[in-house]
């Protein structure tokens, strides 16, 4: 297995693979509608290509996984530069083969390299593989999101 910064031609198979995680993401609570995102997805992983932010992992030259980086968006002045872990993806029966971890590594080696003091990332509260996955290597709650939904009429039984 090797991890190697991509050209922008593997843009539409990350984007394949984006839409897959967006589509298993779904049963966790996830919010995004993942075909309605694969020309979103694209173009922001186009964009990451071009940037020095996305990496892949290649078995036998087949892109089996892939990482989304780069630093944090928030523009408020802060006592440590933060980078930011978007997307990483492991095609499922490449699982529990080290690859996430992998991945994972080479990012924040790249952004450790750019000057990042931390890095964070977010993992849905449902997906407890996906933390204990982060929680093992190293990863501990920052933040967290709340959220809640609001009821509205077209929620509520027609009173005659």
């Amino acid at each position: 297995m090797t991890i190697e910064a991509p050209d922008t031609a593997v843009a539409g198979a990350v984007a394949d693979l984006w839409v897959e995680l967006a589509h298993e993401q779904r049963a966790f609570g996830s919010h995004l509608r993942a075909d309605a995102n694969r020309a979103t997805i694209r173009e922001a992983i186009v964009r990451d290509i071009i940037a020095g932010g996305l990496l892949v992992a290649r078995e036998n030259s087949e892109i089996v996984g892939f990482v989304m980086f780069g630093p944090e968006s928030e523009r408020f002045e802060q006592d440590v530069s933060r980078g930011v872990v978007r997307n990483i993806v492991v095609r499922p029966e490449h699982r529990n083969a080290g690859i996430g971890a992998d991945l994972l590594a080479a990012a924040e080696a790249e952004l450790a390299a750019a000057g990042f003091d931390v890095v964070s990332l977010s993992a849905l509260f449902e997906n407890r593989a996906a933390r204990r996955f982060y929680a093992r290597q190293g990863y501990e709650p920052h933040r967290i999101d709340l959220e809640k939904r609001l009821e509205s009429d077209t929620d509520k039984p027609e009173h005659g």
